[in-house]
């Protein structure tokens, strides 16, 4: 299908009181506005998030020491900077991520990637985030008598859902001018949640069984993985960048992405995990969001369930309007909105499953691991894509989806591309370990999860040397297209 809104000469509103109707046509250089640094707050918001403590608490019951436990979550929270790096193109191009993937990957290729990997991704992270309000939502409804505990999840999950859904409805304007409000009031809600977790922190923590050799470095590598999986899955940077003048600082996008994003994650993370030294496995082991909520007062247990829920709204919103643009790069003939409201139909079902089938602990550290086979790759490959194309994208030649135009490559496939991130996937699960799966390789190392790096060096290092003449292009001519025909 080709797309038919390439030249759209329709002025788009961008006023609070319109759903946004754009889809993924491109952006007109008048219609270009605002600054790099409106992206950090819209980063910050999301990622504010209750998920953070979940995996720092996690980080201690790997048996990491706290000092360790700190070490690998800055180490995790390096993949960020790759995040940023991605989000230039949505400028340059002036359209979405999946359709700049069109460069990598070929026109029909694309299509399969963003379809299966896109979708994956996308409905993970919604059931991820919708699961944690739902779990805290409940356990605050128990307290005041609403005990169902397959009603009350289930009615909590579907409301949240439906205000996400309205928020990825009016799109990028509500969330860049609503998004610095409410990373504000998230700050301040989880400040206040970290003051009251501080006394019951043990500063002089010893792991009961200090780890050594082969069993430490298991646990710091799989920790690595969990915390690596959240910036790898936002191959979706584009998308909120792509309003900014095609003239914005490459360095100004990727600072203010990347410290959006990982500074949050870093410290409440790491609250995290000195909330588990204080609270002890067996608290852990009832949930951490009640292990939370029986450390607040009474009068700050709703405020901080209510916040949770914002964060969840937002995060999710962004993922779901983004997702929303997915499908009409596919080829499907839905307009965005509706799009839209599909997407948050697949995420509140999935979610709902795993209300009724698992812990939010247990659901966070299999789903972020198993993640990273996808998202390595093709956060991996996107990023060497900008920087050997120097961040040369040409937005009409995206949108030419006819037999030899620029990206048609191999009757639409682009074989480097493709193999690239399968062979990535498939070499990467060999070092993979979780309860799950563990890779014949892990196992034979002691169980270390090396699935992130792994991931990355093999997709990088394939697609490089698959792609001559692009490397050529970075160097010697400043045409995408050329660049194109690798």
């Amino acid at each position: 299908m080709s797309q038919p809104h390439v030249t759209d000469p329709v002025s788009y509103p961008e006023p609070l009181a319109h759903p946004e109707t754009r889809g993924i046509e491109l952006i007109d250089a008048s219609e270009r506005h605002g600054r790099a640094r409106d992206l950090f707050p819209v980063w910050a918001a999301p990622n504010v998030s209750v998920l953070n403590f979940t995996v720092g608490a996690s980080l201690i019951l790997l048996g990491l020491e706290l000092w360790q436990a700190l070490l690998v979550i800055v180490a995790g929270s390096l993949p960020w900077i790759l995040t940023g790096i991605v989000a230039t193109s949505g400028p340059a191009a002036g359209t979405s991520g999946s359709v700049i993937t069109r460069a990598i990957y070929g026109i029909r290729g694309n299509r399969v990637l963003v379809a299966f990997f896109g979708w994956f991704i996308s409905a993970v992270f919604l059931a991820l985030n919708w699961l944690a309000s739902s779990f805290m939502g409940a356990e605050l409804l128990a307290q005041l008598g609403f005990t169902d505990p397959v009603a009350v999840p289930v009615i909590v999950t579907i409301v949240v859902a439906a205000i996400t859904v309205v928020v990825a409805v009016f799109g990028h304007s509500l969330i860049l001018r609503s998004y610095p409000v409410v990373a504000s009031v998230l700050l301040a809600i989880f400040l206040l949640v970290t003051a009251f977790v501080l006394p019951h922190v043990q500063w002089g923590y010893a792991a009961p069984a200090p780890l050594e050799g082969a069993p430490l470095w298991s646990a710091v590598t799989i920790g690595i993985a969990i915390l690596a999986s959240t910036p790898l899955s936002y191959t979706n940077s584009p998308d909120l960048a792509r309003y900014l003048p095609e003239t914005t600082k490459r360095s100004h996008i990727i600072a203010a992405t990347a410290f959006g994003g990982a500074l949050p994650c870093i410290f409440f993370t790491a609250v995290g995990a000195l909330l588990a030294t204080g609270i002890g496995s067996a608290a852990m082991d009832l949930g951490i969001e009640s292990a939370l909520l029986a450390l607040l007062p009474a009068w700050l247990g709703p405020i901080f369930v209510v916040g949770v829920i914002i964060n969840t709204i937002s995060l999710n919103g962004m993922t779901t309007y983004t997702a929303s643009m997915a499908f009409q790069s596919i080829g499907v003939p839905i307009r965005r909105i509706p799009s839209a409201i599909v997407v948050g139909a697949i995420g509140a079902a999935l979610t709902i499953y795993l209300v009724m089938s698992t812990s939010l602990l247990d659901a966070v550290n299999l789903m972020l691991q198993l993640l990273v086979l996808i998202s390595g790759p093709t956060m991996t490959i996107f990023a060497v894509d900008v920087i050997l194309r120097r961040n040369r994208y040409k937005g009409e030649d995206l949108f030419n989806e006819k037999p030899g135009g620029p990206f048609w490559y191999s009757r639409g496939w682009h074989i480097p591309g493709l193999l690239a991130v399968v062979l990535g996937a498939a070499v990467a699960s060999l070092f993979l370990t979780n309860a799950v799966w563990t890779g014949p390789i892990s196992a034979a190392m002691g169980f270390l999860d090396l699935s992130v790096p792994v991931s990355m060096i093999v997709t990088a290092g394939v697609y490089i040397a698959l792609t001559p003449s692009l490397r050529r292009s970075s160097t010697t001519t400043p045409s995408v297209t050329q660049g194109a025909h690798a």
